[in-house]
């Protein structure tokens, strides 16, 4: 996948027009017309769809992404220093929030290129064969993209093909319920012409385990429980071979990437250009600034967001059968805890200027003596620590769940106890309700999944949102409004620009 990247610079958005007899065709200028002629100009296109999931502004699995999402939930808060992370944060963002309008309008980029390539690709001359695996790939990009989308606005446009008049730009928004039938069926698709892996060379590109994953997590989301066990189980056995690593924490660090455990990774990298702000164009560095960002500013680091006590709280609900400290504590924070260290430096060199005890490690580049010049001094603040979109770990938990809510307790135990083992806890008692049960599998989503975009989008889907966030030290909890704040608002730009399409229920 790293290969695939560096094939981003040539791939942009292919804009077709229609010209006059009088005018010439400049030779220099890349239309609908003369780009798709090869396998590489389909690849390069998957590159640039592949690229705004991890970008900048906007990219899910980007720094501003990564960002939000964890921000609204009940374990992390946002310093006030960017005023639109700050507000969405602490649940006092308006419509015109660029945050959130961002991570639409990249979204919809996203969406826009695969429909490109669903639309050209016959033009190029390359096998059935090749055809379709490249079909399931944009597929699986366009239902990532609209997976983002409605679990962070609800009732959105549904776009499957490239707009031929300016008219065709204007889609009122379908009901949330139709949107996920769009996700259901592009996973669906992608996963029946995706191969289960690639050769090293393409590492990290979408393979019919994650479109699995995928299909099974959104059939989790809209509460289709037989679906999701059915789909999910498929996981645990061959042709595939994910497993949980021994060792929890080598899934946040740059050495241990990509490996058993992953099954779908957002591949990054410290080449490219120097400037990891600069966009789609030469300067742009191919990592993010996620890392530096997060780091204390003793280390050369923002500081922009923090664990609450809430979050340092939860790990310490039960010990190790040896009476430490779950091992995931010490992989996800850093605390005054004896022989502490973070970037080479003991705990106590750090002021904690939140207020909360812990700070955050798990991502973080803490083997090195900053986050000044990214983690291979390439080029400035970039991080090459791919982002693990999806893990077994979830794979395993959501299975867990979907057994749970159907009544059969007894078989959701291996599951869930696979996830205990790992972080060296005792056997889960036995005879649990399904209540309880999911009490369980809560707590261990939320120790287990902590900065991975994911307890928010939990809390709202078990309809816990206003529960938890009321019971945490949150900064900001006082102005979440149930329902209103279940979903961003459509952004005021799209509201201004598109007659067709109304605003969300609260906003």
């Amino acid at each position: 996948m790293k290969k695939l990247y560096i094939m981003l610079s040539a791939a942009m958005l292919i804009v077709s027009c229609k010209k006059s007899t009088l005018e010439l065709e400049n030779p220099n200028q890349i239309t609908s017309a003369t780009y798709w002629k090869t396998e590489n100009d389909v690849i390069s296109s998957l590159a640039a769809t592949y690229g705004l999931l991890r970008d900048v502004n906007g990219g899910f699995y980007g720094v501003r992404g990564v960002e939000q999402a964890n921000g609204r939930g009940d374990d992390f808060v946002i310093r006030n220093d960017v005023q639109d992370l700050y507000q969405l944060s602490t649940f006092t963002n308006t419509t015109d929030n660029a945050t959130a309008s961002t991570l639409w309008n990249i979204s919809y980029q996203a969406i826009m290129r695969a429909n490109q390539i669903l639309q050209n690709i016959s033009k190029v001359p390359i096998s059935a064969d090749l055809q379709k695996r490249y079909i399931a790939e944009a597929k699986f990009l366009r239902g990532i993209n609209y997976f983002i989308l409605v679990i962070n606005f609800g009732d959105v446009p549904i776009r499957l093909s490239v707009p031929q008049t300016t008219n065709d730009y204007f889609t009122a928004k379908s009901p949330e319920a139709d949107v996920w039938k769009q996700v259901k069926q592009d996973f669906t698709d992608a996963a029946a012409d995706l191969p289960v892996s690639y050769d090293a060379q393409w590492v990290g590109r979408a393979t019919e385990g994650a479109a699995l994953a995928y299909l099974g997590k959104a059939d989790l989301y809209t509460k289709d429980w037989s679906a999701a066990e059915t789909t999910l189980k498929q996981l645990t056995a061959t042709p595939f071979s994910y497993q949980l690593m021994p060792n929890f924490g080598d899934n946040f660090i740059a050495t241990k990437e990509n490996n058993q455990e992953s099954v779908f990774e957002i591949q990054l990298g410290d080449v490219g250009g120097t400037n990891p702000w600069s966009g789609e164009n030469a300067g742009q560095a191919l990592g993010v600034t996620t890392a530096q960002e997060f780091a204390p500013s003793e280390v050369g680091g923002w500081f922009e967001i923090s664990p609450d006590d809430k979050l340092f709280n939860e790990f310490q609900k039960e010990r190790t059968m040896g009476n430490d400290f779950d091992p995931r504590m010490y992989a996800t924070l850093v605390w005054n805890y004896p022989g502490a260290t973070f970037y080479n430096k003991p705990f106590s060199s750090y002021a904690l200027v939140f207020g909360y005890k812990s700070l955050l490690k798990k991502y973080q580049n803490y083997n090195q003596t900053n986050e000044i010049a990214g983690s291979s001094g390439a080029s400035d603040y970039t991080s090459s620590n791919n982002e693990r979109a999806l893990r077994y770990s979830d794979v395993l938990l959501m299975i867990a769940e979907a057994i749970t809510m159907q009544g059969n307790v007894s078989a959701a135990y291996p599951f869930v106890q696979q996830i205990r083992t790992r972080a060296q806890l005792p056997p889960l008692q036995q005879g649990l309700t399904p209540d309880q049960m999911m009490a369980e599998i809560r707590h261990q989503r939320m120790i287990e999944f902590a900065r991975e975009n994911q307890r928010f989008y939990d809390l709202k889907r078990w309809g816990l949102l206003q529960q938890e966030i009321t019971n945490s030290d949150k900064v900001g909890k006082q102005f979440f409004v149930p329902g209103k704040h279940d979903h961003y608002p459509i952004p005021q730009s799209e509201l201004n620009s598109n007659p067709k399409i109304t605003q969300n229920a609260g906003w």
